[in-house]
Order: C-alpha cells, then sequence, then structure tokens
C-alpha cells in the first residue's frame, strides 16, 4: 500500500522514473518562460515541482506555500452551487456534520513537493537546493529514509556550502563574531519527538523559540498544508537558532533544533539516533500510559542521564522539576506564548547544566546509516584528489600561499598590466623608442613568467583536470569547500582587524586629526588590505594561474619544461568548467587586466565546444557591498560570492543556457552574466579611485548588452557620484558606436510601494543623469544635453526600486518575498530588452572583449 502511494505521488509530480534518471542542476539552471512567471498562489499539479524549484531558487520563501489551481476550482464550484440555492435554507440540512475527508485529502503535501525533488535530484541539485533552503532560513533534511526501501541517508554532502554567522556577548560584554561552516560547527542540540497522535503542533511550538515571525519547520497550519502526507513521516530536519549578541536573543550561544516527523515509535533507529547525540531531549504525547505501546521507550528517556523535557497535550500543569533534569510542561488551554516562554526558560536551564555538544559531520560516523558522500564513487574520488592538492599546502603561512604555489600570477603579472596600460596610453608625440622600450620590457617579464616553476599543487590540478574522470565537476566543488574551509578562520581574524583598523581612521577623520598618529593608522590599515588580499586564496585565484601559464608559453611559443600536457589544451580545461556552471575570472581584480590571451583563447574553445551561439550579455555595475551578487544570484539561482569575506574582485562571467522554448521568442541560445567589483572599494584606499572606477565602468558598460546600475539606499552624494562614472561610461561607448542599454536598480528604499515617492525619484533621477551627462560631455569634449541624447533609456521602465533583503534583522531573519517580486520584474524588464537588442554570437564577444 504505500509503494502504491509512492508511485502515486511521484506519477502526480510526473517524476515517474527520476529517483533512478535524476533531475541535475542543468535542468533548472536554464532560463524558461515558466521562470519569468510572476508570483502565483496556486498552480497545475503538472506545474508545481516547476514552481517550487524557481521559487526556491530566487529564495522565495513562498516556495513551500504553493496550492494546486484544480482544488480552488472545485471550492469554487461548490461555492457558487450554495450562493445559487433558496434564500431561506436549511442550517441543519446544509451545515450537518460529517467525519469524512473532504477533497482537501486529495491535495499534495508542500512537504511532499519538497521531498519530492529531494529524492529525484542529483548530487549537485540537491545541495544548491539545500544551500537555498538555508538561505530562506528553513529547517534542512538531516536523516532521510528512502521513500522505496528505508534505508536511513545522511546527506552530508548538501550541508558542505553552507555557513553560519552569530554573534555572543563574552564575560567582558564584548561582542564575539562568528562565522563557521555548519557541518564543523560544534553547538548544543535539542531533539523534538512525538509518541502517537497529539492535538498540538510540535513543529509549530519549535518555530516559535526559533523565530515565532517565520515558519521554520513546515507544521498543520501552514498554507497548503493537508491531512495526507506521503514523504515527510520519519524525516529529521534541522535548523539552527543563531543569537545576534543582543538581549532579545532567546539563546546567548548558536543551538541545533532537530525535529522527528511523524509518530517516533514507527521510526526507532531516527529516534536512538537523536536521543544519543542530543544535549537536551524533548517529548510530545497525549499523556502517560504503562499499557502504551510506547511505555517501555518513554521509561527508558526517563531512566537516562539526559535531560528530558514532557510536554502533555492533556494536561493544565506549568513546568515543573520532577527530578533533577526531569520536566513537564502541560499544554491544555494554555496560552501559547507562556508555554513558549516555560519551554524556552526549561532548555536554557538544562544547556546550562549539560556540555554536551552536537557536530554534524559527525552523524556520518553512525553504524547502519548511509551517508551520500560514502555511497557515491564520483563524490568519494573528488574528494580524495582534493584532499591531495590540500596537503601540499601543509600548515604554510596563509599571507604566503599565493607567493609560493602560485608564482605566475603575482608580482610579474602586475608589472606586465601596468606596462600594457602605459603602452596603450602613450600619446602620439611618445617617440617610436618609448614603443619599443617598452614592449620588451613586457617580452622580458613573460620570459621571466615562462621560467617560473609550476608548483606540484598546480600540477595536481592540471592532472586531476585533464583525466577522463567523470567526477571532474566534483574535485572542482570539493576543492572550493576545502579552500573555504581551509583560508575562513584567517579571513575572519583579518576583517576583525581589518574593520577595527578602518573604524579608527575613521574616528580620526571626525576629529579632522592631523597629527602622525593618521599617518600611522592609514599604514597600518594598508599594511591589513594587503595581507587581506594574499590570504585570500579560491579556485579563480587558480584558473588565475592556469591563465598565466598559458599566457606566458603564448608569448614566448614555447611548452614550459615542467608542464605535463601541451599548453594549447589549458583553455579547454576552463571552456569545460563555464560549459558545466561555474564562473570563470574575466578580469583580474589584483592586477585590474583582463588576461587577453587567455579569455579569448577560452571563447574560443567554448565556440569549438558548443557552436558559435546567439548570446545576450548581462553585467552589473555599483558601489562595494550594495548587494549586486546576491541580486544576481536570486535572479538566476546563481552562486557567486556574498559574504562579508569574499567580496567579488575584478569581474566574473557564467553562462545561462536559455530553454528551447524561449530560443525562438529571444533569438538568443545563452545568457552571459557579469559580476563585478564594486566601485568605492575601500581596499584600494590610498590608489587613485577614481581612475580605477571609470577603467571598470567602461569595461563593465562596453561588454554588456544590458548593465544594471545597483544604487543601494537614498543617499544623494553617493548617487550623484556613481552617476556620474556611469554617465561617462556610455559617452565613451556613444565616440566608438556601442549602444548599450542600462537599467537602475534602487535597492533598500524604505517604502517601495509610495508611488508618488517613486515618481518624484524617477524625476530627480533624470534631472541628475541631464546634468552629470551636461559635465561628462565636456570632459569627453563631446556633444550631449540630456542623458537620451546618449543611449535609449525610459526613466518610467527602466528605473526599478527594491524591498530590503531581509524580512527582520539577521542572522535570523528570511528574504524578504517583497524583494523577490522585484526581482522577477526586473528579470522581466531584462527579457524584453533582450528581445530588442542587436544579437552577439561568443565571437563578437571575443573580439569586443578584446
Amino acid at each position: 500500500f504505500r509503494t502504491e502511494k509512492m508511485n502515486s505521488l511521484f506519477h502526480r509530480l510526473h517524476l515517474e522514473g527520476r529517483h533512478l534518471n535524476k533531475l541535475k542542476t542543468a535542468d533548472v539552471h536554464q532560463l524558461s518562460a515558466h521562470s519569468l512567471q510572476s508570483h502565483k498562489e496556486s498552480c497545475a499539479e503538472d506545474e508545481l515541482i516547476q514552481t517550487y524549484i524557481q521559487k526556491l531558487l530566487m529564495m522565495d520563501y513562498r516556495a513551500r506555500y504553493i496550492k494546486t489551481k484544480e482544488t480552488n476550482e472545485k471550492d469554487h464550484t461548490q461555492q457558487s452551487a450554495n450562493d445559487s440555492s433558496e434564500i431561506e435554507g436549511d442550517i441543519f440540512k446544509e451545515m450537518n456534520f460529517s467525519n469524512e475527508a473532504t477533497s482537501q485529502s486529495d491535495l499534495i503535501h508542500p512537504m511532499d513537493v519538497q521531498m519530492g525533488v529531494f529524492h529525484c535530484a542529483d548530487g549537485f541539485l540537491k545541495q544548491l537546493m539545500v544551500t537555498k533552503l538555508s538561505q530562506c532560513q528553513y529547517a534542512l533534511p538531516l536523516l532521510v529514509p528512502d521513500p522505496f526501501t528505508q534505508q536511513i541517508e545522511f546527506p552530508l554532502w548538501t550541508f558542505r556550502q553552507i555557513n553560519k554567522s552569530w554573534k555572543m556577548t563574552n564575560t567582558n560584554n564584548e561582542t564575539i563574531s562568528q562565522t563557521q561552516p555548519i557541518y564543523k560547527a560544534e553547538t548544543p542540540m535539542v531533539s523534538f519527538f512525538r509518541f502517537g497522535s497529539v492535538s498540538s503542533s510540535k513543529s509549530q511550538l519549535m518555530n516559535s523559540l526559533i523565530n515565532e515571525k517565520h515558519n521554520t519547520f513546515f507544521h498543520r497550519n501552514c498554507p497548503g498544508s493537508s491531512r495526507t502526507r506521503v514523504l515527510i513521516d520519519g524525516v529529521v530536519e534541522i535548523a539552527w537558532f543563531c543569537p545576534s549578541g543582543t538581549v532579545d536573543d532567546k539563546f546567548t550561544d548558536c543551538v541545533a533544533f532537530c525535529n522527528l516527523h511523524g509518530d517516533a515509535g514507527d521510526h526507532e533507529k531516527q529516534l536512538q539516533i537523536l536521543t544519543e547525540m542530543a544535549s537536551v531531549n524533548v517529548v510530545l504525547l497525549p499523556q502517560l500510559d504503562r499499557n502504551d505501546r510506547n511505555a517501555a521507550k518513554i521509561q527508558n528517556l526517563y531512566k537516562n542521564r539526559k535531560p528530558l523535557i514532557c510536554l502533555f497535550t492533556e494536561d493544565v500543569s506549568a513546568a515543573t522539576e520532577t527530578r533533577k533534569g526531569k520536566y513537564k510542561i502541560g499544554l491544555k488551554g494554555r496560552n501559547q506564548s507562556d508555554v513558549s516562554e516555560e519551554l524556552r526558560k526549561t532548555i536554557n536551564d538544562c544547556l546550562s547544566e549539560s556540555s554536551s555538544t552536537f557536530r554534524l559531520e559527525n552523524v556520518s560516523k553512525l553504524s547502519d546509516i548511509r551517508v551520500d558522500e560514502e555511497n557515491d564513487d564520483d563524490c568519494r574520488r573528488g574528494r580524495e584528489a582534493a584532499k591531495q592538492m590540500m596537503s601540499l599546502l601543509g600548515k604554510k603561512d596563509q599571507t604566503e600561499i599565493k607567493e609560493l604555489f602560485l608564482p605566475h600570477q603575482g608580482k610579474l603579472w602586475q608589472q606586465w598590466s601596468q606596462k600594457n596600460k602605459e603602452l596603450h596610453r602613450l600619446r602620439g608625440d611618445e617617440i617610436e623608442m618609448e614603443i619599443s622600450r617598452k614592449q620588451t620590457e613586457m617580452d622580458q617579464i613573460r620570459q621571466q613568467q615562462h621560467e617560473s616553476d609550476i608548483s606540484e599543487f598546480i600540477k595536481l590540478f592540471i592532472k586531476e583536470m585533464n583525466s577522463d574522470a567523470s567526477n571532474k565537476m566534483i574535485f572542482l566543488k570539493w576543492l572550493r569547500i576545502l579552500l573555504d574551509e581551509h583560508t575562513s578562520a584567517e579571513l575572519r581574524d583579518l576583517h576583525n582587524k581589518y574593520d577595527e583598523a578602518w573604524s579608527n581612521i575613521l574616528k580620526l577623520k571626525e576629529k579632522e586629526d592631523k597629527s602622525d598618529l593618521k599617518a600611522q593608522k592609514q599604514s597600518e590599515f594598508e599594511r591589513i588590505t594587503e595581507e587581506l588580499q594574499d590570504a585570500n586564496f579560491g579556485l579563480e585565484h587558480i584558473m588565475r594561474e592556469i591563465g598565466q601559464i598559458y599566457e606566458s608559453c603564448s608569448s614566448v611559443k614555447e611548452n614550459k619544461k615542467d608542464l605535463q600536457i601541451d599548453f594549447s589544451s589549458l583553455p579547454s580545461l576552463a571552456a569545460e568548467m563555464m560549459i558545466s556552471g561555474f564562473p570563470l575570472e574575466l578580469m583580474d581584480g589584483d592586477a585590474a587586466h583582463v588576461p587577453m590571451i587567455w579569455i579569448s583563447a577560452v571563447l574560443d574553445q567554448i565556440i569549438q565546444k558548443l557552436g558559435d551561439q546567439r548570446v545576450f550579455v548581462l553585467s552589473v555595475l555599483g558601489i562595494q557591498s550594495t548587494g549586486k551578487s546576491t541580486m544576481l544570484n536570486a535572479m538566476f539561482g546563481l552562486q557567486f560570492a556574498v559574504s562579508a569575506g569574499r567580496c567579488t574582485r575584478g569581474a566574473f562571467m557564467q553562462l545561462i543556457r536559455i530553454s528551447d522554448e524561449m530560443k525562438t521568442q529571444m533569438n538568443f541560445d545563452y545568457i552571459l552574466v557579469v559580476d563585478t567589483e564594486g566601485l568605492h572599494a575601500l581596499e584600494l584606499a590610498g590608489r587613485s579611485i577614481r581612475d580605477h572606477d571609470n577603467e571598470l565602468a567602461t569595461f563593465v558598460v562596453g561588454l554588456g548588452n544590458v548593465t544594471l546600475i545597483n544604487i543601494f539606499g537614498e543617499n544623494p552624494s553617493e548617487l550623484q557620484d556613481i552617476l556620474q562614472i556611469v554617465v561617462q561610461a556610455f559617452l565613451r561607448m556613444k565616440k566608438v558606436n556601442l549602444f548599450p542599454s542600462c537599467v537602475f536598480v534602487h535597492q533598500n528604499v524604505s517604502d517601495v510601494t509610495a508611488g508618488e515617492k517613486n515618481m518624484d525619484g524617477r524625476r530627480r533621477l533624470q534631472e541628475t543623469l541631464d546634468e552629470m551627462t551636461k559635465l561628462a560631455a565636456k570632459e569627453e569634449v563631446c556633444d550631449a544635453e540630456s542623458f537620451s541624447d546618449v543611449i535609449r533609456f525610459d526613466v518610467q521602465k527602466d528605473v526599478k526600486y527594491f524591498a530590503q533583503l531581509w524580512e527582520g534583522n539577521p542572522p535570523m531573519a528570511p528574504p524578504n518575498p517583497n524583494y523577490c517580486e522585484n526581482i522577477q520584474e526586473l528579470k522581466k524588464t531584462i527579457m524584453s530588452h533582450a528581445s530588442k537588442s542587436v544579437k552577439m554570437t561568443m565571437m563578437l564577444i571575443n573580439r569586443q572583449t578584446q
């Protein structure tokens, strides 16, 4: 009977056979007509999976509340029939009680939609899905019974990209910030389960402890909930409470909460694991009965030395300690807030007495549990190859790693970039000898690069990427995960020093201090900034090294003696990565330069592999830390680096496939998304920010068919500053007969619904743009009176106002659904521009980049 229900559910969800032929990230990472539809509270049953995935990728937590249309129509028909009956009805006849389930029992439970996708997704998609669930502040699957064999799986791989941040106050009243990969975090853990059928919702009670304004755990009173559920019983979900370091925190430390769905008496293995690993056990039951089938289990829990809190749904008593570490709380007829507060205090009391901690990785050590990472040969091989690379780094000083292992991209490449800029800035009156001298110097630098040894670290990387193994992309994922883990602690410490140094400079600026102390603090800030840049070490730096090995060989026209393959095959490795969905560095943020020979060769390889596809280029420009990467991630379900420790440096490009049905409408095959570092980057303090920003803006605007101009908050001086840079960039495009367009995105606007305010904002923006155009036109020596003289721009359609990203205060706040709606509207505007834009091919982009 159970298998029948499973098969019926998978059939209704159009997932038959998908638990064998898995859904892939590529299936959901393409732009389709469905992904452009506005937020819908309901959809047809055959669209449930698509709608759920699209909303989840956009970080719209309402993904879990979608209803099916057919039911709404039935309800409406029933309502209409009642309306048309005679005016004087018979209440006893029409409203008689029924014990039979209504049509609502036919609804697909929202958690069955979620778990249906989970069971039918491959490892990459599962990981992406769980990462997005975490961003939505939802509970995550921890122990998952296979729907057909009931074998319990621990999906450790899915947690590998999740970091949690929290703040605590120490005994000296100082606030300590923590950011950790969640699989490594050691925290207390509180487990919740129930025996029998209970009248109160366990999950709803748990939500009141974590975030009473958000349904972290799905419960019976959530929108779309139904009586029938097929895939969620026996699943254990986990969520973390992360304190903000304020007096309002419900718990002063990060605490994990585990929730066993269904009757714990039917899921003995899960119950055993939870009770063994928990710091505190909380059990819900109607009342105590020695003859109950679960009586022995309840008695064992009571005898166990771990704290136990019993919540009785048929008891009215307040919190009572029956013996040390054993508590009972009645729920019947009591105020939910009072119960929640009592339970919170009791859990805190228990935690203060307990020293036991829980670590996610340790679940993999349990017997009779299938661990996804161990069970998948490709995943295991990818991890071993990545670990072998990481072992070469040893315990070297993190600020020296790049210099030791990546010699081709350091000072030599930066010197070459500088010489190249100087060469292209030479005026007509410069003598030919000067040009020749610079070219000779550049050739010498390339020769030095070519003579540099390739580190064992890079040799191993090239060997792995050049193998025929099917696990290359898993290897890359593992390498990125392990590199982040390796660098995170050091980066966190450096960021704290960086913030402190910057605060000191700001304080001295406010005092208008002109003493030696200010110069000393500025010098200290620049040293920390340099250390921070040196300590940053990720996959992008490895690919940058590969790029520079290629460029040096290409310039010298000779393979390197210690390169195990022909250098001409290196661009193919990067092209494979891009086609598989990895971003590739387009502009080196440290040298502020585009490695043209390398990028051109990679694009040539993409053309060879995909054909000369039609491409629409979307770029983004804005002040540092204003949510540019977050916006692109939400729009296309991408994973550009967004944490404070990993601010974008330079520019990265990523390919997004267009679905077949959209290709005919849009007349192009791919979107090339270009994410860029912020203007006014603090790290550039002391250098020529203005020149750097102008170069970056000109590059980004020149590359894109449409550039998103991202503006944060309502600071007029900041706005004026960025607009002057933007206008100047567009004027330069006009001079070389390129006519890109732009959309302004005004983020974090307090009241996005205020029409009059937005109209006024648009008018002021238009006036400022026209004013900046006149100023920039003088500087660029050309004629332009208004911004519309420079590019085609509609102030009504091409200015978007965005709600703030979070619904509440981080770290526990979920993303704001209004922000997700704003993203969807912006996506439609971009596609509207795309349908009218001049089509570019990969080959044309390659030429334009040059």
